[in-house]
């Protein structure tokens, strides 16, 4: 654990570092470790963890996302829950993780609706596979500047081409208010064209 720690302070930009053959109990005694430290999520599936340090870029393409969807759920007067990165699953279900953002819509829920990701470096921990098994609807994964969205009641692990939980978000234009380098422009233009979409 001590080398883990080094490592991670060490390290300037996202990372994950897989550690196979763990038991659950070693897994919990690793993330209290870990909780303090600012920066590092932790994931659990079947054995297996996963440790992410989290960089700049991550925090502020999640916020971007957060914030769009926000203003959409908003605009188009569907009541929703964001419930950030809480701790998810447990030892019955072998997995564990914590998304880097999470809606329940309509109501507040145990188990969200939605989880949304953001992969700077990729793992060879498979997190949908978490999402799936503790009951998320949906994944919404921001990868090389595009969104991929996956429908995890499907037996397919392809991407679909529009949410199945919001059929009407223009994902074209979701997208591209991501990646805009000016993000006060960004929200301005996502809100403008909703707002005009819905009053049509």
């Amino acid at each position: 654990m001590s080398q883990l720690l080094e490592k991670l302070g060490k390290l300037e930009e996202e990372q994950r570092i897989l550690i196979p053959g763990m038991r659950w109990r070693q897994y919990e005694a690793v993330r209290a470790i870990l909780y303090d430290v600012p920066g590092v999520r932790t994931a659990y599936l079947d054995g297996n963890v996963e440790v992410l340090t989290l960089s700049k870029k991550h925090e502020k393409i999640k916020s971007n996302i957060s914030r769009l969807l926000d203003t959409y759920l908003d605009e188009v007067g569907i009541d929703f829950y964001r419930t950030g990165s809480f701790t998810m699953g447990g030892e019955d279900k072998n997995a564990s993780t914590e998304p880097d953002e999470s809606y329940s819509l309509d109501e507040e829920k145990a188990v969200p609706d939605l989880v949304i990701e953001v992969i700077i470096t990729s793992g060879k921990l498979k997190r949908r596979e978490i999402f799936r098994r503790l009951g998320v609807a949906e994944a919404w994964y921001w990868k090389d500047e595009q969104l991929l969205i996956y429908n995890l009641r499907s037996p397919s692990d392809e991407p679909i081409t529009q949410s199945a939980l919001l059929p009407k978000l223009d994902l074209e234009l979701f997208t591209r208010c991501i990646n805009m380098l000016d993000q006060k422009v960004a929200f301005k233009e996502f809100r403008s064209i909703i707002r005009g979409t819905q009053f049509k």
